[in-house]
This record gives C-alpha cells, sequence and structure tokens, in this order.
C-alpha cells in the first residue's frame, strides 16, 4: 500500500507562488525553535501514527472515515503558512472571501441563490447553530426529532435550555410521521428535525410528508443532512429518497459536512439558512474586532469566533476542481457509494446466514448473523467482528431496535429491546471495485467466529 504523494511535488511549487505575493517585504530571519530536531519528532510523528485502523484503505468499511481529495490536503498545508483566522476580515481576507464562494456553492446545489451560512468545526456545531435559532424565533418551545436522529439533538438541546421530544420511528428507521402528527397537537413544538442519512442506517426521513405537517403546525424545519447532504448530486436514489433531497430547499435550514462526503480533512461542517434574515439574531458588538472594514465578517454571523481559514481554503479548491454539479465526476463518486452499498445489501440478502433489515436508503448497509434470538446475534456480531480484523478487513458496529428485525422481535422469550448488528459504510468509491474482496473477508471472518 502507498500513500499519494504526488501532492508533494506540487505543493513546493504553489508554495514559492504565494511567497512571490509578499516579495516586497524585506526579509526576516526566520527563528524556528527546534529546527534541528523537527525530522527525528516528525519521525516518532509517523511511528504513532501508525497505531491506527487503515481509514484510508477500501478494506476499512466501518465508520465514516474517507481520506481527504490530495488537493483538499495541498490547499490546507498551503494555507498553514499564512495560517488565516476566518473570524473578522482582519485575520483571514483572502481565505473569508473563499469561504463565501465555497459555501455559496453548497446551498446552490441545494437550490438556495438566497442564502445565509457559513462552515464551522463540524456537524455539532452547525447543528447546535441552527437548533439556536429556531430556539431564539421559537422561545422556549421544543425541539423534535426521530429516535434514530443523532444524538446530539438531544444533547444540544439541553445546552440550549430548550425540551425536546423524541420521535419514535417506524421499521426503517425513519421518523414515523403518524407518531408526529400526535405530538404536534399538543402545539408546544418549534423545530422538527428532519434527518437526511441517519448515522445508524442511513436511513432518510419523509421530509415531504413532515413538510405538509409544517404548512398546518408552523414549526421550523431543521434538514440534518450533515451525513447525506452530497446525495442531492447522486442520479440512483429511489424515488422515495429522491423525493426527500427535491424538497430539501423547503428546509428553514441545512447542515452538511463537507469532512464527509465532501472530501476534507476534519473539522469542516457547514449550516445554512434560508432567509438570511437570520442573521440578525446573531448581533453582537465587538470593541476592536470588526473596523477595518464595512463588508460582513465571517465571525458576525457565527456563534463560533476562531475558525481556520485553511479549512474554508481547502474546501473552495476542492469545488473548483471537483463542481457540484448532477453527472459530473463529483456525482459519479457519490453514485459509485450507492452502488456498492446496493450491491451488498443484495448479496448478503441472499445468503442465508444474513438478515439484512432493509435495503440501503444511501450508502451504508446494517446487518445482522441469522440466529434464534437478538441475544445470541448480538453475541455473533461481536466474534464476527473481531475475526474479521484479524483479517484486515475493519466494520463497525451499531445497536439498532429489535423492531428492524422481525424474526428476533417475534422472539417472546428474549426480551432484548436491540440488536448488535454489523455496519459498514461504504463512502469511498473504490468500495464498489473491492466489494468481492470485502466478502470474502466476511465469509471467512464468519466461519472463524462459528468455530
Amino acid at each position: 500500500m502507498d500513500f499519494e504523494k504526488g501532492t508533494l511535488e506540487i505543493l513546493p511549487v504553489a508554495l514559492r507562488m504565494l511567497e512571490q505575493g509578499f516579495a516586497t517585504l524585506p526579509a526576516v530571519d526566520a527563528r524556528v525553535p527546534g529546527q534541528e530536531r523537527i525530522s527525528e519528532v516528525m519521525q516518532q510523528v509517523a511511528l504513532r501514527l501508525r497505531d491506527n485502523y487503515p481509514y484510508f484503505h477500501p478494506l476499512y468499511a466501518g465508520q465514516m472515515l474517507r481520506p481527504p481529495h490530495p488537493i483538499a490536503r495541498a490547499a490546507y498545508a498551503l494555507a498553514t503558512w499564512i495560517n488565516p483566522n476566518n473570524h473578522a476580515l482582519d485575520g483571514g481576507r483572502a481565505s473569508s472571501a473563499m469561504e463565501k464562494e465555497a459555501v455559496a456553492e453548497l446551498a446552490a446545489m441545494f437550490g438556495w441563490q438566497t442564502h445565509l451560512g457559513h462552515l464551522a468545526s463540524g456537524g455539532t456545531m452547525a447543528n447546535l447553530e441552527a437548533l439556536w435559532v429556531a430556539g431564539q424565533l421559537h422561545p422556549g418551545k421544543k425541539i423534535a426529532a426521530s429516535a434514530q436522529a443523532h444524538y446530539t439533538h438531544h444533547r444540544i438541546s439541553s445546552v440550549l435550555g430548550l425540551p425536546f421530544a423524541e420521535v419514535p420511528c417506524d421499521s426503517r428507521g425513519r421518523m414515523d410521521t403518524g407518531a408526529l402528527q400526535k405530538l404536534l397537537a399538543a402545539g408546544d413544538i418549534g423545530c422538527v428535525v428532519a434527518t437526511l442519512g441517519t448515522t445508524g442506517s442511513g436511513s432518510v426521513d419523509p421530509l415531504p410528508e413532515i413538510l405538509r405537517l409544517r404548512a398546518q403546525h408552523g414549526f421550523r424545519v431543521h434538514a440534518d443532512a450533515a451525513y447525506g447532504g452530497y446525495f442531492k448530486l447522486a442520479g440512483n436514489l429511489t424515488e422515495e429518497v429522491r423525493a426527500a433531497y427535491d424538497q430539501i430547499g423547503q428546509a428553514d435550514s441545512i447542515v452538511v459536512d463537507p469532512h464527509k462526503h465532501g472530501l476534507q480533512p476534519y473539522g469542516c461542517g457547514c449550516v445554512l439558512f434560508r432567509d438570511p434574515s437570520v442573521g440578525a439574531l446573531y448581533k453582537h458588538d465587538s470593541p476592536y474586532t470588526y473596523f477595518t472594514t464595512a463588508e460582513l465578517h465571517l465571525g458576525e454571523i457565527s456563534l463560533e469566533c476562531s475558525r481556520p481559514g485553511a479549512s474554508a481554503v481547502a474546501l473552495w479548491a476542492t469545488q473548483k476542481l471537483l463542481p457540484l454539479t448532477r453527472g459530473g465526476e463529483f456525482a459519479a463518486g457519490m453514485e459509485a457509494c450507492r452502488e456498492a452499498a446496493v450491491s451488498m445489501a443484495e448479496r448478503l440478502s441472499a445468503d442465508s446466514r444474513w438478515l439484512v433489515p432493509f435495503p440501503p436508503q444511501l450508502d451504508i448497509v446494517v446487518w445482522a448473523p441469522r440466529a434464534t434470538s437478538a441475544r445470541v446475534a448480538s453475541e455473533m456480531s461481536h466474534r464476527i467482528f473481531a475475526a474479521a480484523a484479524k483479517r484486515d478487513l475493519h466494520l463497525a458496529m451499531a445497536r439498532l431496535p429489535v423492531g428492524f428485525f422481525p424474526a428476533f422481535a417475534a422472539n417472546s422469550s428474549d426480551p432484548q429491546e436491540t440488536v448488535l448488528c454489523l455496519r459498514s459504510v461504504l463512502m469511498k468509491p473504490e468500495h464498489r471495485e473491492w466489494l468481492n474482496q470485502i466478502l470474502e473477508r466476511l465469509d471467512a471472518a464468519f466461519g472463524d467466529a462459528a468455530a
């Protein structure tokens, strides 16, 4: 296995070009503390970093981890020579402009030409801002999200001092809109979070039905598309899932994470608002920050203060190389991930040893070994997970409701409410070509675990 090294040749050329932009400055005798020991310490760093799972390799088919695109790595590194801070324009003039352009391209992907938005350290901070705005506009009212939504929504609601309502899910991990309608009858819900790509199973909430309920009850709709947002560009979604993505632009706010499918280094999230007037909620006075220009500083529309301009530079460069367009090269990568997941689920379903609760809606596959009970299946999942790792196949596990598996749910002698399942996030396009190897190693791991 060889890492991509081509950008190591491109980076010095770009660095010299950057350097020329400051050629009129007097020379500085830069003193770098410890410079003579840098090589020694970097070798120690490399040795320490070897104690990781191979997140970059297709045989890592576990959690939501994929390598950044080479141009994102190179652009991020180049920007660190300047080390811009995208809070105020004083600290990041060029990178702030690049952030605004890159964020506008993300908004356009969802159909918004007018918007307010910015990058954040990740989906958690981006979701916090969206729910904070919801709380400002509907003070004291509940945040509602599905039982399979990311746990951060419940936690964020607590941080914001807002009550939280958990909405039950259907048998495919999607929000049960019938249950939501009953909760709405009390009139105390201010925002409903629609998850477009749950982190457990990749399920997509029925956004069209949620929007119809909004028309009746007047709550805000926040689309948490931190994981699944880029599937807006995929041309191979089911009709049902496509309907949700076609209406995502009707949400009041959207979160998407470029550090997942957007090929960026951690951490890079993004929050978007359909109505730019919510920017007035952020208003604050700084005694020293915003005086160099009347132009909008990103810190004026963000709860975070210091933010890495390098993240914006990396995202801008990536989107210039791979535009966010249907039918483009980037979109083809998303479609390859989905093809891999659909194919894997079909092949597992055809194998009598496995139970697949429902077809993947995006590119996440969950399955469990067929067994006499949820408890036995969970124990077997543990053993298969460990056996697969010994064969360099790295999976993940997820604890899902037993109701997703009717064969286990019908067993009245087993009181377990959940099943520990195996889970694969096939978010590398290469997974499509490596599927045979993945399944061969899984087959061997099953044999090891059964023995």
